[in-house]
Order: C-alpha cells, then structure tokens, then sequence
C-alpha cells in the first residue's frame, strides 16, 4: 500500500493491527486502493477519511524509471519546519515512487487544492544520516518500522520549482 499517513494519536506501532497498512486487502482491494484514494482526495480538496482521516496526504506523480509513463501515488506529507518530505514504509524492496524519483527528480505535487512542479531529492550519505536521525526522533512509526529492517527507509525531499526555473 502507497500512502503511510496515519493518525499517529491512536496508532503508536507499525505492528498495531488496526493500522492500515497492517489490514487483509483482496488483490482486487489493492489494485483500486491508490485510485480511491485520489478520488476521495480530489473529490475533497486534499482531504481523506477513513484510515486517513485527519493526515496530510500529498499526490506525488513521477516519471516511471522504465516505462517514462507518469504515475501518480498519494504519501503522506511530513514536515520539517518548511521543509515537506516523503518516507514510506516497504516491505522486500523499495516502492516504485522511490525508484522513479531516483531516476527523474522532476515530479509533480498535489497538497490540498494546490498543484505544483517540484524537485524531489534523494537523501543520501551525511544528509541522509542528519535527516534520518532528526525524522527517527520526531516520528516513532517511522523509527519503529527501521527498527525491524535492514534497509534504510527511503527519505526524499520535495520543493518547489522556482517562477523561473519553470518558465
């Protein structure tokens, strides 16, 4: 599952089963997950409910690393003062987001009503550990579910292009 957003009041570990990335979803469930989730989120400027209900979510269209086709996946929005940054939870391997952004940083961002071009860039090395040790103290299911991996989470930051650099 895509987005990662929670309401982190009632959920306090990425294990807790009421957790909706920890739900049973059917194949086809799954396959009209994200697409829900975008109509919901158009359908109410930039707001969801459900399991979502209350988080940020953003609509984070990339380039795909193969294909060249655009993909648009709904994350949650994390925030760093001004700083908006996506993470996601994965499982055996990175998700496709992650993948497309590494390949082309050009995407484009959906955050409630606004939608806008912006740079992702791939946290790595010295950033990447700063960053991570920063995102680790400030959200525990993020910290919680690097605790059971290997892998370091995906960090990616997201700013808007400049007037300039898009005309």
């Amino acid at each position: 599952m895509a987005t990662e957003a929670s309401n982190e009041q009632s959920i306090t570990s990425y294990d807790d089963p009421e957790a909706p990335w920890n739900k049973e979803f059917s194949e086809a469930d799954m396959a009209n997950w994200n697409n829900d989730v975008i109509r919901e989120f158009r359908e109410n400027g930039g707001q969801v409910g459900g399991d979502y209900a209350g988080a940020t979510l953003l609509l984070l269209t990339t380039t795909g690393a193969k294909s060249g086709k655009q993909h648009m996946v709904p994350l949650g929005a994390l925030f760093r003062g001004e700083t908006m940054y996506v993470s996601s939870f994965m499982e055996d391997r990175y998700p496709a987001w992650y993948h497309n952004v590494r390949a082309d940083p050009r995407v484009t961002i959906e955050l409630g009503t606004e939608k806008y071009a912006a740079v992702a860039e791939v946290l790595t090395g010295e950033r990447y550990a700063e960053f991570a040790a920063w995102a680790m103290a400030e959200n525990p299911l993020l910290a919680d579910f690097q605790s059971k991996t290997d892998k370091p989470l995906p960090l990616v930051v997201l700013r808007r292009e400049s007037a300039s650099a898009t005309s």
